[in-house]
């Protein structure tokens, strides 16, 4: 038989009793429901902390991405780049908000002179919309190499935290290629 230090021994005696006091039954010091003493140890206060709600919205609920009308592509000389695949994600935040999460997904291909791989800067831009009203936009600069033996390389860029006010109703998110992201009208997508 093994014998506790004396520290050991005291920690596993407070413990002990505190799940005597709380009545807890798998985690030490914290009762189901909360009572004060367990909240003085798990968040030093007497009360349980409020959480931050946080909830994916169905996709039903989360409109699909459209692509800006002519920022779907762009020509660098006798390369194209273009988007190949979109996808979002909203989570609902406390107090009505909305976060917003877009993905494109794309392709850069060396043109008929392009021999030697290539590099290319390439703006995405991103916007939130309700009708011409621009809620969030943001425009994030890619660089897609394409390697010296190679015709084609893909890209990806991502935003987050898009913000949607509380009480905005439907909104529109929308992408395009080289600030296309703001103009009007547009194809849906994904």
């Amino acid at each position: 038989m093994r014998l506790l230090s004396p520290s050991t021994a005291a920690r596993a005696a407070l413990l002990a009793s505190c799940a005597a006091l709380t009545g807890c039954s798998s985690v030490p010091g914290v009762a189901e429901g909360g009572s004060t003493l367990a909240n003085m140890f798990a968040y030093g206060s007497t009360t349980e902390p409020p959480l931050a709600r946080t909830t994916v919205m169905e996709a039903r609920d989360c409109p699909g991405v459209t692509v800006a009308d002519g920022g779907a592509a762009l020509r660098r000389g006798s390369s194209q780049i273009s988007i190949a695949n979109v996808a979002r994600e909203c989570i609902e935040r406390d107090g009505g908000a909305i976060a917003v999460k877009v993905g494109v997904e794309g392709r850069a291909l060396l043109g008929a002179g392009g021999a030697g791989g290539g590099r290319f800067d390439v703006p995405v831009s991103f916007a939130i919309k309700r009708g011409d009203q621009v809620l969030a936009s943001r425009v994030r600069r890619v660089s897609v190499v394409i390697p010296s033996n190679d015709t084609q390389a893909a890209f990806m860029a991502v935003e987050s935290d898009l913000i949607v006010p509380p009480g905005t109703g439907e909104f529109e998110i929308e992408v395009g290629l080289g600030g296309a992201a703001v103009a009007s009208p547009r194809r849906r997508r994904g």
